[in-house]
């Protein structure tokens, strides 16, 4: 009872539209509405800001964190890595927005954070890295999210101490996941391909203020 009662929670959690709310709220806009049209912190940053932006990044990502922490927090023997993927479905598909959320990549981080710090540091270094090379979060995004699921493979052989044992459902869900993170990002794609995606004012690539 008390794990249903758990999912649920994690789901909740997950579903919390934090761009959504922060728009509405403090700005009176439906970031839905400019932009890309997509609720997570990438259009945040660009229709409301950096302030907004890094407001809504930090809400997508601990509540990914706090949802894989819940069997932790409360005693319970399952894999935290369930409940921290319940949490990126309710940041998809939302219940408390019509079911239509963002592109997983900030929550499934925070559910890095939540089962291995060092691992989700050791990932967002790789995420940083690209994001300057490029000035695209998506393209930093796509190639992190093939660089976790590699990385959980190989980790515990090359560098243990990142990532002490393989565990076969990380593996899973990140390939999982980033493979949900390419299907969303395919109009990102198309753009790359055409030289029209949109750049960040940050890295070698940076977009002219």
């Amino acid at each position: 009872m008390k794990i249903a009662i758990l999912i649920v929670l994690a789901y909740l959690l997950g579903s919390i539209p934090s761009g959504i709310w922060i728009g509405k709220i403090f700005f009176k806009k439906d970031i839905r509405n400019f932009g890309s049209g997509n609720s997570g912190t990438t259009n945040t940053f660009r229709v409301l800001g950096k302030t907004a932006g890094l407001i809504v990044f930090a809400m997508d990502l601990l509540k990914g964190t706090l949802a894989t922490c819940l069997p932790i927090i409360f005693h319970l023997d399952v894999n935290p890595l369930w409940f921290g993927l319940i949490a990126v479905i309710g940041h998809t598909l939302p219940i408390f927005a019509g079911f239509k959320g963002g592109k997983a990549v900030a929550t499934s981080a925070g559910m890095l954070l939540g089962y291995s710090p060092l691992f989700f540091f050791y990932s967002l270094v790789f995420f940083l890295i690209v994001l300057y090379l490029s000035s695209m979060v998506s393209v930093a995004s796509i190639f992190s999210a093939i660089f976790v699921t590699l990385s959980s493979i190989v980790l515990p052989y090359l560098w243990p101490t990142i990532l002490p044992t393989h565990n076969w459902l990380l593996t899973l869900i990140c390939f999982l996941l980033t493979c949900y993170i390419i299907y969303r990002h395919k109009e990102n794609i198309q753009r790359i391909k055409t030289g029209t995606e949109n750049r960040v004012s940050f890295g070698l690539n940076k977009k002219e203020k």
